[in-house]
């Protein structure tokens, strides 16, 4: 259960590009599929694939409790990152309604794909020595990929599309994430399993690139508010592109 490699793959090498060329071989199929399924079908999708996440986070959590933390208390892999949204948005998406679901499939195609691929092209967290840990991580970003393009499409025939429920969404989420950090912070001792959650900790600068050297220069104060602020930028250039620009396009 617990095997590792003997030699743990490292980022940009060629494991990881060879993984990366499959997640986007995998999601250019799962488009040119999802171009010709109906609303049902990519709900189902949706609401299967989040239960699916949750099943495997379930068993995450478990194993890392046993063979990679054995027993000490850690609050590092608490499911609550950027990423993490992906399969609590997917699972709940054919049972709300409204504004809410319509705030879940813009955050699944705008915010979601920015997190995953990101983690992707920066996989150091990921490049674990721990085979199931690894396996789970990749197939865990793959997936929010296939999610983003089943809600995108799940959207592309509406007449109006707003980002600003998908942004209010995003902010309630890091709200929480940084509640779980101020409280993890005080109740366990290690730093190192102190949470980090949507790595807005405001404890120690920032482990992401770039971002760890404006913590270190401006204060992790101003880290977090430039961290923030690039993802809502990044996502919404997204929403622009999927539902402004190709829109304008077309006209």
């Amino acid at each position: 259960m617990d095997q590792t490699f003997s030699v743990t793959p490292k980022p940009y090498g060629l494991a990881h590009w060879l993984i990366l060329l499959g997640i986007a071989a995998a999601a250019a199929a799962f488009a040119l599929a999802a171009r010709k399924t109906d609303k049902a079908r990519l709900l189902r999708f949706l609401f299967v694939s989040g239960l699916c996440m949750l099943a495997a986070e379930g068993f995450k959590q478990w194993f890392v409790m046993r063979y990679v933390c054995r027993g000490t208390p850690s609050l590092w892999f608490f499911p609550w990152q950027l990423c993490s949204m992906a399969m609590y948005c997917s699972a709940l998406v054919p049972v709300v309604k409204g504004r809410a679901r319509e705030a879940m499939l813009v955050f699944l195609c705008t915010f979601s794909p920015i997190g995953a691929v990101f983690a992707l092209l920066f996989p150091e967290d990921m490049m674990r020595p721990q085979i199931v840990l690894f396996v789970h991580s990749f197939l865990y970003h793959a997936l929010m990929l296939l999610q983003g393009i089943a809600a995108l499409f799940l959207l592309k025939k509406r007449s109006r599309v707003s980002f600003l429920p998908a942004l209010v969404l995003f902010f309630c989420m890091a709200g929480v994430a940084e509640i779980v950090n101020v409280i993890g912070h005080f109740v366990i001792p290690a730093a190192r399993n102190q949470p980090n959650m949507f790595y807005i900790t405001p404890f120690y600068p920032s482990t992401q690139p770039v971002f760890d050297a404006i913590a270190r220069h401006a204060g992790v104060f101003v880290e977090i508010l430039v961290y923030l602020g690039a993802i809502v930028l990044a996502a919404f250039g997204l929403y622009l592109l999927e539902f402004r620009l190709r829109r304008k396009s077309r006209v």
